[in-house]
């Protein structure tokens, strides 16, 4: 490719609303162009690096046996009912809906569980056509209030998604586990650092998942991770070590005065206990009007992504005073126990306590009486919970609930995210199979998501200086960047023209820069745009027999001699190793 005829041009200086190095340098070095907020068109070169990125894609996609195939961006809606995300409050408005010109109801879908499911229901029908994996490259749209980063949030965007169908859960392990192995492997090739972390499931459903982060300081995602055995989580879904309060045995329950007392602090003070001592409620109303009462020791806060996966990714908010009073619960000093007496009144509480709770020890909780609070609470002997689980918070600076270290906190973001979703899309579209006895069963299905455009701006965050973008060459748009020092009808000129046919000969990938520009200007463009390889003709190369040669990551230049040129591009780009990560600029 001639720089000379190449559509789009490099830009001095970014955008003022450019924030991020990954943003600022796409866009100077004319890998994209916005045309609406969070919309972006890829101009040639930006393009070809996601050619080469999912090149890589399909090479480890095929070597685990997916196969290939498309799903339509525009989709009935009725497929979205039936599974129930069409009317959920998640994934709510960011799930772009319209009607076609005969009033049917459609979607512009965010991801395809629900396509794949209805394809698997008309192709599956068999235990013997089963495992299956499969994948595709496609357009999502996620109509996103508040785009940002450039690529690495976007209403539009570019997905590789897989999903497994297997016959039972043993088969959804193994084809998780094969796909998870084959997501590092295109991280790696890309020459991107990655964190594999336990993550929440959130509106996707299903019994586990885990992300691929990015560490960045200006991620959207929190992770906590323990340096000392290296354990990591999204903070959504992170453990803690939480101890057991020591103590002897409760003794009978007392109600005491505590006027005033509606948080935990003043009710420890006054008491003059530690909050560890305390039982804490906090109250959510769900999506269906039902309040959630969540217990859970003092000295912890309750994390809402816990506790609505727990309920089964029920959506949550917090309960007003309203809605406190409307159940009978009394704000700042509500009782577990009052629960049973509260539902044979017709009120909807389900209460959720955490596991911290456990312990022979008394607690301080609240006697559903306004200035009054019970001392010597234990549970489970003075009362029951609906569900008992882990719903804690973890914190930087909690101990590792592996090895006990403290627990560090980092911001991330997300380039990568595979779920075990079993059976929910398959039962709700009617996805089965026959096994070996002739019986109907929902086919087990898992899913596998990479976000192209995301994975290419991460690469610029981790690869980049104060000049520009340094490519790997696993993904570069072109091998070589062949710079012509001389005017258009010279012997140089002639000379740089051959260089560039030979090359392309050999099967190397040239940006040839034949403007007639300054040579501040080509050397400026060449580190900012960020290709692998610099050659560079001039008639003193010519005069010494042989080219200039610069490796972007490397301040060396060197001469090469033209009988060697082949062979050193080659072993440049074979040798390539990634530099230590640039922090952004």
């Amino acid at each position: 490719m001639r720089l000379s005829h190449l559509f789009g041009h490099t830009l001095r200086e970014a955008p003022s609303d450019a924030e991020m190095p990954s943003h600022q340098l796409a866009l100077r070095a004319a890998l994209v162009r916005p045309l609406s907020q969070g919309i972006y068109a890829y101009l040639p070169l930006g393009w070809r690096v996601i050619q080469r990125i999912a090149r890589i894609m399909r090479q480890e996609m095929e070597a685990i046996g997916a196969q290939e195939l498309s799903m339509p961006l525009v989709q009935p809606a009725s497929l979205w009912q039936a599974t129930g995300r069409y009317q959920a409050p998640s994934p709510g408005p960011a799930l772009l809906r319209f009607r076609d010109r005969n009033e049917r109801e459609m979607v512009l879908a965010m991801t395809h569980e629900e396509a794949l499911a209805d394809l698997a229901r008309q192709e599956i029908r068999s235990y013997r056509q089963l495992p299956q994996l499969v994948y595709h490259i496609q357009t999502k749209y996620r109509d996103e209030p508040r785009p940002r980063g450039g690529l690495i949030r976007t209403r539009e965007f570019l997905m590789k998604d897989a999903y497994s169908l297997d016959a039972d859960q043993a088969g959804l392990d193994a084809a998780y586990d094969r796909v998870y192995a084959a997501y590092l492997r295109i991280f790696q090739r890309c020459g991107l650092e990655v964190l594999a972390v336990e993550a929440a499931t959130g509106m996707m459903g299903g019994a586990a998942s885990h992300e691929f982060m990015v560490l960045h300081p200006q991620g959207e995602d929190s992770l906590l991770f323990c340096q000392a055995c290296g354990l990591a989580a999204n903070e959504e879904v992170a453990r803690l070590d939480k101890g057991m309060l020591d103590g002897p045995p409760a003794g009978p329950i007392q109600r005491v005065a505590t006027p005033g007392a509606t948080t935990i602090a003043a009710l420890a003070e006054m008491l003059g206990i530690s909050p560890r001592q305390t039982f804490k409620a906090v109250f959510y109303r769900s999506s269906e009007g039902e309040i959630i009462f969540a217990v859970i020791r003092g000295d912890l806060e309750v994390n809402e992504a816990k506790l609505s996966a727990a309920l089964g990714g029920v959506d949550l908010a917090p309960a007003s005073a309203e809605d406190l009073r409307a159940a009978g619960l009394v704000a700042g000093y509500a009782s577990p126990m009052d629960v049973p007496a509260l539902r044979a009144q017709g009120k909807r509480i389900r209460v959720v306590g955490d596991d911290s709770l456990i312990s022979p020890a008394g607690f301080a909780a609240g006697a559903n009486e306004e200035g009054y609070h019970y001392i010597n609470v234990n549970y489970p002997r003075d009362f029951a919970v609906d569900l008992l689980t882990d719903i804690a918070l973890a914190r930087e600076g909690d101990p590792c609930p592996r090895c006990g270290g403290a627990l560090a906190l980092q911001r991330a973001i997300e380039v990568g995210h595979v779920f075990k979703l079993g059976t929910r899309y398959s039962e709700a579209l009617g996805a089965t199979y026959l096994d070996a006895e002739g019986q109907a069963r929902p086919i087990v299905l898992g899913s596998y998501g990479i976000g192209l455009g995301r994975l290419l701006a991460c690469i610029i965050e981790q690869h980049h200086d104060a000049q520009g973008i340094i490519w790997p060459p696993s993904v570069a748009p072109f091998d070589v960047h062949l710079i012509l020092l001389g005017q258009p009808g010279t012997e140089v000129a002639a000379a740089a023209d051959g260089l560039y046919e030979w090359l392309k000969e050999r099967g190397f990938e040239v940006l040839y820069d034949d403007r007639n520009e300054r040579a501040g200007v080509k050397f400026n463009d060449a580190d900012l745009i960020g290709i692998p390889v610099r050659l560079t003709v001039s008639d003193r190369t010519i005069a010494q027999g042989g080219v200039e040669m610069k490796l972007r990551w490397e301040a060396e230049r060197r001469l090469v001699p033209e009988a060697q040129i082949s062979e050193a591009v080659s072993q440049a780009l074979a040798a390539w190793k990634a530099p230590a990560k640039n922090p952004p600029c």
